[in-house]
C-alpha cells in the first residue's frame, strides 16, 4: 500500500507540472478557449474522481453540468476530455450531417475489447465494414430473420410453460430470469445453430454475465493501460482470467461448428458459420478463434441483455398501467382473436399499431442504454463553434433526449398514444432525432429492426396467453439501476393467470 501511495503521489506531482508548463501555451490556450465549457479539471485528482463512478452515477452531475453550462460540456475522465451532448440538434449534425467524421471509436475505451476485432468498439475502416456487412446481409436480412420464425416460436412456448409452472407454484412470480433465459435459448440457436441442454445454455449464460456485470469495474483499466498494469495488476489478471472461461466455453461450440458437414446447409444459416470463412481485406486472412469469439460473444450480448431488459421495462409499465395493457389486448383481440389462437403470428405484427407504440415508448421512457456506446472523431472538428478534439471521446445522453419537454408532452409519463400521432415514425433518426435508443448515423446499432420484432412478438404474446398484474401488498417500483444496461432496481414480480381469449364487451 506504501508504495502504491508513492507511486500516486509521484504521478499526481508530474501531471500537475505537466499541466502548470502547458497552461499558457497557445496550443492549450486554444483548446481551452475552444473546446466546450465544464468545471475546473485539476490533474490527476479530477480524473480519480470520475474514474471512480459509472455512466449512470455521473448523470446527476452531468444533468447539473448541462443546467449550468448548456447543451454540450467537456469533463477529463482519464487521460482524454470526454464531451457530453444533450441536444438532439447537434446529436443529429454531428451523426446524421457529420457521420463519417464521427464515426470512430476511441482507442481503448473499452478494455474488455481492447486489441480484439469486433463490431461495436471497432475502428472505422475496412475491417468494421466486412463485419458490419457480414452481419446486415447474412443474419439481419429480413429473409434471414424470418428463417428463425420456427425458432422464436419454440422459445416462446418454452417462456410461456415456465411462466405457467412458476405461477402454479408463486403467487408473485421474478420475471427477469425468464426473460433473458428465453432470450438467450433463442441467441444461442441463432449463433450456433444447435438446441442446447440447460446447462450449457447456464453455463454460456454465466461467462457472458460474469463479464457484463465485471465491465465497469474493468473499463478503467483502459485509460492509463501502462499504469494499471502496474496499480491494477490483479484486476488485469481477473480480467484476463474471465476471458479465458468465456473462450473455453465458446469455443468448443465454433469448433463442432466448423466440422460440422451439412454447415452453409440447413434451413437456417447461424451466424458463426457466416464468420468461419470470412476473410479480413486489411490483412487477407480469416478471422482467429479469439476473434470469433468476441464476434459470437458480442452477437449473444446485443441481442440477449438489450432485449430481456427491454422486455422487462415495457411488461413493469403494462402492469403499472393495467388501461394501457386492456387496450393492448383489445387492439389484438381484434386482429386475430376470431381465429381462437394461442400465438400472434409475426405476419399479424404489423396490423397492430397500438402494440408498436407500447414498443417505442417502453423504449423513448426507459432505454437500455442512456449513452450510446462512445464516438471518436477522425480528426479535429468544429462543432457548432466548440472543438471536437481528435484526442477525445464523444457521449451522447440518449435518456436525456428520450426525455426533452419540448419534443414529449408530459415527457415522464408512460403514453403509448403519443406515438400513434407520429405516423412512420423514424427510430433511426435520420431526418430528425427525438429519441434514439439504438443510436443512430453510421454507428447505429445493426439488430436494431430485430429487436423491434422480438419485443413486438413477445409482448404481444406475453399479453395475450396470461393476465399480467400486481401481486397482492405488491408495487411496480420503476427506479433504475446501472448493470452492463440500466435494469430496474428492484426487478418486476408479477401474479400472472391464462387470459380469456373470448371479448368481455
Amino acid at each position: 500500500m506504501e508504495a502504491w501511495l508513492m507511486i500516486l503521489v509521484s504521478l499526481s506531482v508530474c501531471y500537475l507540472m505537466r499541466g502548470i508548463l502547458t497552461l499558457g501555451s497557445p496550443t492549450a490556450t486554444a483548446k481551452l478557449k475552444c473546446m466546450p465549457p465544464g468545471p475546473t479539471h485539476i490533474p490527476v485528482i479530477s480524473n480519480i474522481l470520475l474514474l471512480r463512478r459509472s455512466f449512470s452515477e455521473l448523470e446527476p452531475l452531468l444533468r447539473r453540468l448541462h443546467a449550468k453550462y448548456g447543451p454540450v460540456i467537456t469533463l477529463r475522465i482519464g487521460s482524454r476530455p470526454s464531451i457530453f451532448i444533450a441536444d438532439r440538434s447537434m446529436a443529429h449534425r454531428a451523426l446524421i450531417h457529420n457521420g463519417t467524421l464521427f464515426a470512430d471509436r476511441p482507442k481503448g475505451f473499452l478494455v474488455v475489447n481492447t486489441n480484439i476485432l469486433n463490431i461495436s468498439s471497432s475502428s472505422y475502416g475496412p475491417n468494421w465494414r466486412t463485419l458490419r456487412r457480414n452481419l446486415a446481409s447474412e443474419m439481419l436480412h429480413h429473409s434471414r430473420v424470418m428463417s428463425f420464425s420456427r425458432t422464436r416460436n419454440w422459445v416462446l412456448q418454452t417462456l410461456l410453460t415456465r411462466l405457467k409452472s412458476d405461477s402454479l407454484s408463486n403467487p408473485s412470480v421474478r420475471v427477469i430470469d425468464h426473460f433473458r433465459y428465453s432470450m438467450f435459448c433463442l441467441l444461442v440457436f441463432m449463433c450456433f445453430g444447435e438446441r442446447l441442454d440447460d446447462a450449457k445454455i447456464r453455463d454460456i449464460e454465466r461467462v457472458q454475465r460474469q463479464m457484463l456485470l465485471e465491465a465497469n469495474r474493468f473499463n478503467i483499466l483502459g485509460f492509463w493501460p501502462s499504469i494499471t498494469r502496474v496499480l491494477l495488476r490483479q484486476r488485469w489478471q481477473e480480467l484476463l482470467a474471465l476471458r479465458k472461461d468465456k473462450a473455453d466455453v465458446l469455443l468448443p461450440l465454433i469448433t463442432a461448428r466448423s466440422q460440422k458437414q451439412t454447415r452453409l446447409k440447413d434451413d437456417v444459416v447461424p451466424y458463426v458459420d457466416t464468420l468461419l470463412d470470412l476473410q479480413l481485406p486489411d490483412e487477407k486472412r480469416k478471422l482467429s478463434d479469439e476473434e470469433i469469439v468476441m464476434l459470437c460473444s458480442e452477437f449473444l450480448d446485443g441481442g440477449t441483455d438489450m432485449s430481456s431488459t427491454a422486455l422487462q421495462w415495457i411488461m413493469a409499465n403494462l402492469v403499472k398501467y393495467p388501461h394501457v395493457q386492456d387496450r393492448l389486448v383489445e387492439e389484438i383481440r381484434q386482429v386475430v382473436g376470431h381465429r381462437e389462437v394461442e400465438e400472434v403470428k409475426e405476419e399479424d405484427l404489423h396490423k397492430l399499431s397500438y402494440l408498436k407504440a407500447v414498443v417505442f415508448e417502453g423504449l423513448r421512457r426507459h432505454p437500455p442504454g442512456h449513452f450510446v456506446v462512445p464516438h471518436a472523431v477522425s480528426e479535429d472538428v468544429v462543432l457548432d463553434d466548440y472543438l471536437v478534439p481528435k484526442s477525445g471521446t464523444v457521449n451522447f445522453m440518449v435518456a436525456e433526449m428520450g426525455l426533452d419537454p419540448n419534443v414529449w408532452e408530459d415527457p415522464l409519463a408512460f403514453k403509448p398514444e403519443r406515438f400513434l400521432n407520429e405516423e412512420g415514425f423514424d427510430i433511426t433518426g435520420t431526418k430528425e432525432i427525438k429519441m434514439m435508443p439504438f443510436g443512430v448515423g453510421r454507428r447505429i446499432c445493426p439488430g436494431y429492426n430485430l429487436a423491434l420484432l422480438h419485443l413486438q412478438y413477445f409482448v404481444a404474446n406475453l399479453v395475450w396467453n396470461f393476465e399480467w398484474k400486481v401481486p397482492e401488498g405488491g408495487d411496480v417500483d420503476l427506479s433504475e439501476k446501472q448493470e452492463f444496461t440500466v435494469v430496474m432496481k428492484n426487478p418486476l414480480h408479477v401474479h400472472i393467470s391464462p387470459r380469456s381469449k373470448k371479448s368481455t364487451a
